[in-house]
């Protein structure tokens, strides 16, 4: 972290990023970075439609015949949901797929169920081992790395695709929107599909067998998709996350969680709590930063919002005994894990190395450009 404090000019992203550098205007790397992702990624009014057309059209031709002719991941949020929504409106027959960790909100189940049954969208809900995933979570909280969120963002990408694989399907219809979903330091959560880095944490940390975790290794991940097309359907449309909430609202009975994926209790209290206590990580700054870009908010409007705490103090609290207790950890061995030293990514043996390899990075570069959805 930089001795001098600075905050960006455009967004909300400051120096807890420990990468962070300015422009001469003051401008962090992030709005940079936002700037040439949309341009690459973002296809909007006539551009948007004619790419949507040609990726619906070549989803059902290639879907002929088979019960679906794709597979969207569910969480019960607000993209997530909108996708479902979207892909029934252009005449699509997905299947929907949630990850059952443990975790999930009695608001977010009654989400989930209330959306598909009023879309008529088949649900195939993975029941994660609890005992294992236990484990692994812990070992992350023990590895004291600000990315314990991994486990399951993991288990999630590993599951569509070896869903879609089973089914025969090849395209996956996720989420993901390059306007809302931005300025994220790499430093603040890294490795998601880096499964060494994962079995490092565990072997380390954990103290029985992954045998039932969903997961893929590094050659299995890009095996994935040379042969399966993830689709981020809504870089293709004018979504607006502010207009999206009442649609949903009034179609499928949808209700608000009060923060960006706090449809997960640990997600709520890992991002509400744990990382602005133990590492002054406030993932707020990303989300607002993101919707500043995408001229959503106003700078005014997310600053004021940071004055006030991630969620309430109470629910915190509550979130807290419930976490520990799910968890089987007592107060003094939370507490020893909030006091860990600091660790980071590169603390564990992983693949980055391969990642930042200059032959990675333009096979990498190859890929995406002729391999872009």
């Amino acid at each position: 972290m930089a001795d001098t404090y600075q905050i960006c000019t455009r967004c909300v992203m400051d120096t807890t990023d420990p990468d962070m550098h300015f422009d001469q205007g003051g401008v962090c790397y992030h709005c940079h970075a936002y700037d040439a992702a949309v341009v690459r990624r973002v296809f909007t009014g006539e551009a948007g439609n004619q790419r949507l057309d040609f990726t619906i059209g070549r989803i059902k031709r290639e879907g002929t015949g088979k019960p679906y002719d794709c597979v969207i991941g569910v969480s019960g949020g607000v993209d997530s949901t909108f996708v479902a929504l979207k892909v029934k409106e252009l005449g699509l027959r997905p299947l929907a797929v949630h990850l059952d960790n443990g975790w999930d909100s009695e608001l977010a189940a009654n989400n989930i169920h209330q959306a598909l049954k009023r879309l008529n969208i088949d649900l195939h809900t993975h029941v994660i081992d609890w005992e294992e995933f236990r484990d692994l979570q812990i070992s992350f909280l023990k590895a004291s790395t600000p990315d314990s969120e991994i486990p399951s963002d993991h288990a999630i990408v590993a599951l569509l695709y070896q869903t879609a694989r089973r089914l025969g399907v090849r395209y996956i219809i996720a989420g993901y929107n390059a306007r809302t979903e931005s300025h994220l330091p790499r430093a603040w959560s890294r490795g998601h599909m880096d499964w060494r880095y994962i079995q490092s944490v565990h072997r380390q940390f954990g103290s029985g067998r992954l045998s039932t975790y969903p997961h893929m290794g590094f050659l299995e991940y890009y095996w994935h998709r040379l042969g399966r097309r993830m689709i981020h359907l809504l870089n293709y449309i004018d979504f607006v996350k502010h207009d999206a909430i009442p649609i949903l609202e009034k179609e499928l009975g949808w209700q608000y969680y009060g923060g960006k994926h706090y449809e997960s209790i640990y997600t709520r209290f890992y991002q509400g709590y744990i990382l602005p206590r133990k590492f002054g990580y406030d993932k707020r700054r990303v989300h607002l930063s993101s919707l500043i870009c995408s001229g959503e908010i106003t700078r005014d409007q997310a600053l004021a919002e940071l004055q006030s705490p991630p969620y309430p103090a109470e629910l915190q609290q509550d979130d807290k005994i419930y976490v520990m207790k799910k968890l089987g950890l007592t107060p003094e061995q939370f507490d020893d894990l909030m006091q860990m030293p600091r660790k980071t990514y590169w603390d564990y043996p992983s693949y980055g190395r391969i990642e930042e390899s200059a032959p990675y990075r333009a096979a990498r570069a190859i890929y995406r450009r002729f391999y872009r959805y």
